[in-house]
């Protein structure tokens, strides 16, 4: 009765927030989502989705599973998923996404590209390829490319 343990609640991990009149430089690095109303200066590095609140201004690189933009970010981002340029949204950077939702009214200075797939699943199908070739079915490991021009 007494050598007893108890189980610990299990691991729940928590978004990040930097509020509206905070002011935070540095480099964030983060496995959950993360929300900025405040200022951020530095690097972002994000495993889940990074939100830039209405009230948010970011002078930074971005790097996300998802980007989310409703306020003014200054610096290149990239999305291995999506980004989203909500109306009240300003990127002045250059973006590389998976997809891409740009809402009227929204301003962007920058260039664009787009993966055909995001780069965390990239590693998935060409393995998934190799497997398919081992069972001894022929399968196409490479994809035709699309040049933009």
């Amino acid at each position: 009765m007494w050598n007893r343990r108890k189980q610990a609640a299990p691991f729940r991990p928590t978004d990040s927030l930097i509020g509206h009149g905070g002011n935070l430089e540095g480099k964030v690095q983060c496995d959950t989502n993360l929300r900025i109303e405040g200022n951020f200066s530095g690097e972002i590095q994000c495993q889940g989705t990074v939100t830039i609140g209405e009230q948010g201004t970011v002078r930074s690189t971005i790097k996300a599973k998802e980007i989310i933009i409703a306020g003014k970010v200054y610096g290149d981002v990239t999305a291995d998923q999506r980004l989203t340029m909500t109306g009240t949204g300003q990127l002045h950077g250059n973006i590389l996404a998976g997809a891409l939702s740009i809402m009227e009214g929204s301003v962007l200075n920058g260039s664009i590209a787009t993966a055909e797939q995001p780069a965390a699943l990239l590693s998935d199908a060409a393995a998934g390829a190799e497997n398919t070739d081992k069972a001894g079915k022929r399968g196409s490991k490479q994809q035709g490319k699309r040049e933009a021009g």
